[in-house]
């Protein structure tokens, strides 16, 4: 019996032909698993990948990030949900619900069991007694008559169409100083506002432009941003009615992502040599130090950024992001062209500004100190230093612009 069911168990093994299946080594099957597992790995990258450098260059409003508890129109009182931007001291714009509405906060009254609450100074638009979520903006002010002075409405003719812009004029009209003001990523000329008063305090024209795909301007032929490397051509055009209106001696502040676009206009722009100085408040001077930053922030691995970079890099990415041209990363790198800085500069960044890191400020200032002026501020987040201590960021451009003889 033991023989029999030996032999029957031997026959088990055997094929139709009598012969004993072959045996798959461990170490393949370990092999095959590990493929497949790449193999899913790679593809999952190459989503986010692809997502990745599409939301790089793709326009869109920011998230609303800070839920609205309360308002108490009575005492002129809000609630919101704790956040980094939520509990800044200072003065702030509430944009609420998808941007329908608009309120104007004012100082931190108390921030426990996390709920932070502060005064309201105005409700411009919407419904804020209804409201569920917003977002906090350093983006205060909503038209430059707030600021008590004349303002024209002016179209600027870029290479995409007419672009709108305001034009507030100096004290003394024929004044030959102009400044012109860039917004960042994701906002438009209204965040320039701040930035009007201490130069007409200087004798200065203000010019605040609207640029490609930003909601005001036309759009692109690929409707992408391109962080800059397309964008100066519209602060080149801005550039081109100021001299028409009789500038000789120019300005540019630009904000975040204008920054980068002032960077560019310095050496490319058709009329760079009348460009006297840049202000530059949060700026991307180094824009894939920023787009790592923000990877780390989102937990993306750098391989993954790095491929990201890539796509928007090359002309073969174009099918993913959407883009008509490559950016040229290399050549928005300031830290690594600092040689080319050839006017003064002054820089305005927190070093805990949570969107654009102030290291690539830090490390221009730190390789042009002879050009280069950089005021480093704490607290006060992304582009909301004006907000924040309204006092120093008057006096950090003022004493600037005098001392330079600007």
């Amino acid at each position: 019996m033991a023989q029999r069911d030996a032999a029957g168990s031997g026959a088990a093994r055997r094929d139709a032909a009598g012969r004993e299946p072959a045996r798959v080594p461990v170490w393949s099957v370990i092999a095959m698993a590990a493929g497949a597992a790449a193999a899913l790995t790679a593809a999952a990258g190459a989503v986010i990948t692809a997502r990745m450098s599409r939301a790089i260059v793709t326009p869109a409003l920011p998230v609303d990030d800070v839920r609205i508890l309360g308002h108490d129109e009575e005492s002129g009182t809000i609630e919101l949900s704790v956040t980094a931007d939520s509990i800044l001291p200072g003065e702030y714009s509430l944009r609420f619900t998808a941007d329908t509405g608009h309120a104007r906060l004012g100082e931190v009254l108390s921030v426990a069991d996390g709920v932070v609450r502060r005064t309201v100074t105005a409700v411009d638009y919407g419904d804020l007694a209804r409201a569920r979520n917003g977002r906090i903006s350093g983006w205060y002010y909503i038209h430059p008559r707030e600021l008590g002075v004349p303002v024209d409405e002016v179209e600027v003719f870029t290479p995409v169409g007419p672009a709108p812009a305001w034009l507030v004029p100096a004290v003394d009209r024929s004044s030959t100083r102009w400044v012109i003001q860039v917004h960042g990523r994701g906002v438009r000329r209204g965040e320039t506002i701040r930035g009007v008063p201490v130069f007409r305090d200087h004798g200065y024209h203000s010019l605040c432009i609207s640029y490609r795909n930003d909601g005001d301007a036309p759009r692109s032929a690929d409707g992408r941003y391109a962080l800059g490397d397309t964008e100066w051509q519209d602060l080149d055009a801005a550039m081109t009615f100021a001299v028409d209106h009789g500038a000789t001696d120019i300005v540019v502040m630009g904000w975040s992502m204008g920054g980068a676009i002032a960077l560019q206009a310095m050496g490319r722009a058709v009329h760079r040599g009348l460009v006297r100085a840049l202000v530059l408040e949060s700026p991307a001077v180094d824009w894939v130090d920023v787009l790592r930053f923000q990877g780390r922030l989102h937990r993306v691995p750098e391989v993954l950024g790095d491929a990201a970079f890539a796509t928007i890099s090359h002309p073969w990415g174009g099918a993913v992001t959407g883009l008509e041209q490559p950016v040229d990363l290399r050549r928005l790198d300031f830290v690594e062209r600092s040689d080319e800085v050839t006017v003064p500069v002054l820089i305005l960044h927190s070093d805990d500004d949570g969107y654009v890191p102030s290291t690539g400020s830090r490390r221009l200032a730190e390789e042009r100190p002879d050009l280069v002026t950089l005021v480093p501020f704490s607290i006060a987040r992304h582009t909301k230093l004006w907000n924040y201590d309204r006092e120093r960021w008057t006096a950090s451009i003022d004493t600037w612009l005098t001392e330079r003889g600007l």
